[in-house]
């Protein structure tokens, strides 16, 4: 026990060492992606293209239901970030658009507001809400995993950028999660107390089915 103790260990500090004296690791696009993410592309074939990432300088389509568009450069379109723990996103929002509550549970969020006003907050683990408008300038923090929003605030267009602490923050609408999918409409009126008028009206919306 005590040698499969000590071997373990070792392993992980030789991976350890690796790792730090790796310079980067990016993505191999062509290979699966796993529970560790993406494995990383043989160096002599990585170039400067794998570093530079121009689809963030063109407005999203915020023609949708939320009038909200997301332009992400995670590790699948941006190869380069892929086990640097850093990704970054672009945000329209119309007016009257939302990004509903949702969570990123892979990363720590960091929101800065280029052009318009946005009302942006999180609810922590003991429910306690923390909300502001923010305008031009500001930056707010959602700490990874936590529900958090943004609505359009004023008149009009909002942009903003997000940085996220992952290549690969990963999402989770709350609205999609609860009603656009095939759980019985009876079982979310139990754990949502909503009537079924009402479960199935947003089922019908969002996309959802039973």
């Amino acid at each position: 026990m005590t040698l499969s103790i000590f071997l373990f260990i070792t392993s992980l500090l030789l991976y350890s060492s690796i790792a730090a004296v790796q310079d980067f690791c990016v993505a191999d696009l062509t290979a699966p992606y796993g529970p560790a993410g993406y494995s990383c592309k043989d160096p002599a074939k990585v170039t400067v293209a794998d570093f530079v990432y121009s689809g963030l300088g063109s407005p999203g389509n915020t023609s949708n239901l939320i009038k909200a568009a997301v332009s992400p450069a995670f590790a699948l379109q941006f190869p380069g970030v892929n086990g640097l723990d850093i990704s970054l996103l672009r945000l329209d929002i119309a007016v009257g658009g939302v990004v509903p509550m949702h969570t990123h549970p892979g990363g720590t969020e960091l929101l800065l507001v280029v052009q318009g006003k946005i009302v942006a907050g999180f609810i922590d683990s003991a429910n306690k809400v923390y909300y502001k408008t923010l305008k031009r300038g500001d930056i707010m923090l959602f700490p990874r995993g936590l529900l958090h929003f943004q609505i359009n605030g004023g008149g009009t267009t909002a942009l903003a950028f997000a940085s996220f602490s992952s290549a690969t923050p990963g999402l989770q609408i709350l609205d999609f999660a609860l009603f656009a999918n095939d759980l019985p409409s009876e079982l979310v009126e139990k754990t949502t107390f909503l009537d079924d008028a009402q479960v199935k009206k947003l089922k019908g919306v969002l996309g959802g089915t039973n």
